[in-house]
């Protein structure tokens, strides 16, 4: 069996700094030799040229379900260095169930799967298998197990609805799935009370998975809201918990993560180095009733003068009054993706000109947007507090933090975070705000270990050989606001279980990665277990 050898770098990861000088012999998918090694006849040599080696970031927050398959979108992440995506977030995404809600109602943030034509957690987990050049990993979506049980039902559910949504979760988690994940502004988790929450996370705690959440009732100020629900929910099972995009002021951040920990809860956080975020459109212009309604229902509604007449009453004054957002609100939304090619010109565009090119004000080109299309229409939206990057890199430092680039592959001019995040990330090693060491542990070592995905993040022998060759001297990210599909540089060559996926900064045609199951045998192996992460500094 040929054997890759990657000679002449500098090996990074949890016990190994920057400037360790250490070739890493390859077979069969795994590390089998980490030190001095000189190449044998028929080895396959790759030239590190002074270059560090990483393990492979994993990507703890992403919303890459269905476009991963897309080389565009593979390149994106591989040119970032991340060779594991953990999917099925925020509550919703296409498993359990036939995928056919999942795929309406997050058009505009997952995509639709090309494969996945309904089943289980283990049917959509196989759908990845030798299909794409990274290794995609699932969380059991809460808000479609909800559905698959209750549909859209705002009732609380009955004794025999959370016993079915239980098995469900159970199931997935036999399936593989790495925890249960919640998104409590999206219907219908929504509708869930902190009740039914904790007692899906039962089974999850049970199987000592984790349980990871979009909080409810928004971010920033509003945060203290959420932390209560998850300490209740941790109090109640005992499940560790993960806080999806935890964005707000560093001081608050780390005052509410304390505040878990002193209670007893095990807790972690993803984070982007941004302050805006992304999301559908009618997320932070229309009532949430709207997000219970089958898309082409909602469009149906906004047609009707009545409904508009009201909206403009009752409803787009308070648009207006968004603690983020504020008054100035068609100035701060940026067109996203728009899937009616008539309105393509849209993307890329904030509300505001958009009214000013149809000569009508916010609320009507809102309404025309989301009626032309079919409501899957995404959106960026600014805040009111743009915190500088010292603020964001304070939290940062957090011990709790893990990386998650939150990042969506849908649209003409999505966030840039999808093609920039880990980039954004890295460069503060390279400038000194991080250790390499540091790097390799938050983005990579952490996550892999709290994700429960086995020998994965560090460079040791006997671990997957899912490895970054990293420049430290020319990473960075390029995506901006302006130009969000620039690709990252400064890493052109990426390994996953050892096979070159990208090499000289273009794809291989190799499509190794894998559906990633949930496996605890790191655990006795000599590698962290990546808990206990809310302790203070």
């Amino acid at each position: 069996m040929t054997r890759t050898v990657i000679r002449g770098g500098a090996v990074v990861d949890d016990r190994a700094e920057a400037g360790t000088r250490a070739d890493v012999a390859i077979s069969d998918g795994r590390i089998s030799e980490v030190g001095r090694i000189d190449p044998r006849v028929g080895d396959e040599v790759i030239d590190a040229g002074g270059r560090l080696v990483l393990p492979g970031f994993v990507d703890a927050h992403s919303h890459a379900d269905g476009r991963v398959f897309d080389p565009d979108v593979a390149l994106a992440l591989l040119r970032q260095g991340i060779t594991t995506v953990i999917a099925g977030q925020d509550g919703v995404s296409y498993a359990p169930g036939d995928g056919r809600w999942a795929s309406d109602y997050f058009a505009a943030i997952n995509g639709e799967h090309p494969q996945f034509r309904g089943g289980g957690v283990a049917d959509l987990l196989a759908t990845y298998d030798d299909a794409t050049p990274v290794n995609v990993g699932c969380l059991v979506p809460a808000g479609t197990v909800r559905h698959d049980v209750m549909g859209m039902s705002a009732d609380p559910a009955t004794d025999g609805q959370l016993r079915r949504m239980q098995e469900l979760v159970a199931d997935g988690l036999r399936d593989g799935a790495l925890g249960l994940s919640t998104g409590l502004d999206y219907v219908p988790g929504l509708f869930a009370d902190t009740t039914e929450i904790a007692k899906l996370t039962e089974p999850v705690a049970a199987a000592d998975a984790l349980y990871v959440t979009h909080m409810r009732g928004g971010y920033e100020r509003g945060s203290d809201v959420g932390v209560r629900e998850i300490a209740a929910i941790c109090a109640h099972s005992g499940v560790a918990a993960h806080i999806s995009h935890f964005h707000l002021d560093a001081e608050h951040g780390w005052r509410l993560m304390g505040d878990l920990a002193d209670g007893g809860a095990d807790a972690t956080f993803d984070m982007y180095p941004y302050t805006r975020g992304a999301s559908l459109l009618s997320m932070p212009t229309l009532p949430p009733e709207y997000s219970a309604l089958a898309a082409g229902d909602a469009a149906a509604r906004l047609q009707s003068p009545d409904e508009v007449a009201r909206l403009r009453t009752e409803w787009f004054p308070r648009v207006a009054e968004h603690p983020s957002l504020g008054p100035d609100w068609p100035g701060m939304i940026t067109i996203s993706s728009m899937p009616n090619s008539e309105w393509a010109w849209c993307a890329g565009l904030t509300l505001a000109e958009i009214a000013q090119r149809l000569g009508v004000d916010a609320a009507e080109a809102t309404i025309r947007m989301l009626v032309a299309g079919d409501m899957r229409v995404g959106a960026v939206m600014a805040v009111l507090d743009e915190r500088p990057m010292e603020n964001l890199a304070r939290l940062f430092s957090h011990p709790g933090f893990m990386g998650g680039s939150d990042g969506i592959f849908v649209g003409q001019a999505p966030h840039p975070r999808a093609y920039g995040a880990f980039a954004r990330l890295l460069a503060m090693a390279a400038d000194g705000r991080w250790t390499w060491q540091q790097a390799a542990h938050r983005l990579s070592e952490r996550p892999a270990a709290r994700m429960r995905l086995g020998r994965r993040g560090a460079v040791w022998a006997g671990f997957h050989a899912d490895l970054v060759l990293v420049d430290p001297a020319a990473v960075a990210d390029r995506a901006d606001y302006a130009n969000p599909l620039r690709l990252a540089e400064g890493i052109d060559d990426v390994l996953v279980a050892g096979v070159p996926v990208l090499a000289d900064g273009a794809l291989t045609g190799r499509t190794p990665g894998r559906g990633l199951r949930r496996d605890v045998s790191s655990l006795t192996a000599g590698a962290p277990d990546g808990r206990a992460g809310t302790e203070r500094a």
